[in-house]
């Protein structure tokens, strides 16, 4: 008895589904675990002379992730684009999956070894609890944990001052942002100045209002699936087509930066939008 002719396409199509099948999660899994460095040099008004060409190696949103053994991957990524500076602004572990014995004195050790890393909490460290301790452990392995507070960079013989705030997730009563930004403009007149702060979405109301002449975020996660012509899929709080998610953008005076950062929280996942190692080389404006 002869086969049917639908069986024997089907036979024959099975294959090729299997090979697609195959092939599709081979992708996704790129685009979760592969490194990308991308690189930027934004120029900036007011940025001192001897800040030109200042390399910064911006870092966030985690989540707990593992890029090679002890993240040695990660660690020789970002001593291979030489910065003068690591920022490392939050999402260190994920509320999800929990935190990991010794996983934040690793990043610590690693890339403080590399240049002088400054780092500020997200919303995740916050909802996993226990921050004032995080924070003694990274400080006692070499971070420079910014917590609503400042302090002067200097680089050949000029100064600029660098900020960093907690998530809004923290204490209640924990300084404003614009009480930072006072108490900047109090200690240094009218710097130029840098601040850190988690979240991309505080930026159009609220930070950029601030007089920072550089705000660097993350948070966005790139908008998690990027799409042609947008600003990615959808926000961290489920919002469709987020805005501020990815790269540099301007308002009121002021500068963003958005790094798409480099892990997933609970069962999320990346795609067209692979980890990134953020280099952003400043430039003075003509």
């Amino acid at each position: 008895m002869a086969d049917h002719p639908h069986k024997r396409r089907l036979l024959r199509t099975l294959p090729a589904l299997a090979v697609l099948a195959a092939l599709t999660v081979l992708f996704v899994r790129w685009n979760n675990t592969a490194l990308e460095t991308a690189c930027f040099a934004p120029r900036l008004a007011g940025l001192p002379d001897g800040f030109d060409g200042c390399r910064l190696a911006v870092l966030s949103d985690l989540h707990g992730a593992e890029f090679g053994e002890g993240n040695a991957d990660l660690f020789a990524a970002v001593a291979a684009v030489s910065p003068d500076y690591i920022f490392y602004l939050g999402d260190l572990e994920d509320l999800y999956r929990g935190p990991r014995e010794g996983y934040a004195e690793m990043l610590a050790e690693g890339l403080s070894s590399i240049a002088p890393l400054y780092y500020v909490t997200g919303n995740h460290e916050w909802a996993i609890g226990g921050v004032p301790e995080l924070k003694e452990r990274l400080e006692a392995h070499g971070a420079h944990v910014l917590s609503n507070e400042f302090t002067p960079l200097e680089r050949n013989g000029d100064t600029v001052v660098l900020a960093g705030i907690d998530d809004p997730n923290g204490y209640a009563d924990q300084k404003t942002p614009e009480q930072v930004a006072a108490e900047v403009s109090a200690a240094y007149g009218d710097p130029f100045w840098l601040l850190l702060a988690h979240r991309n979405n505080g930026f159009a109301e609220r930070y950029s209002l601030l007089g920072a002449g550089l705000v660097l975020s993350g948070h966005g996660h790139g908008g998690i699936i990027r799409l042609p012509f947008t600003d990615g899929l959808l926000s961290t709080d489920r919002t469709f087509f987020p805005s501020y998610t990815a790269g540099f953008y301007e308002k009121n005076g002021s500068a963003l930066f958005v790094t798409r950062g480099l892990g997933n929280s609970g069962p999320t996942f990346r795609l067209f939008n692979r980890p990134e190692i953020a280099v952003v080389t400043l430039r003075k404006s003509s």
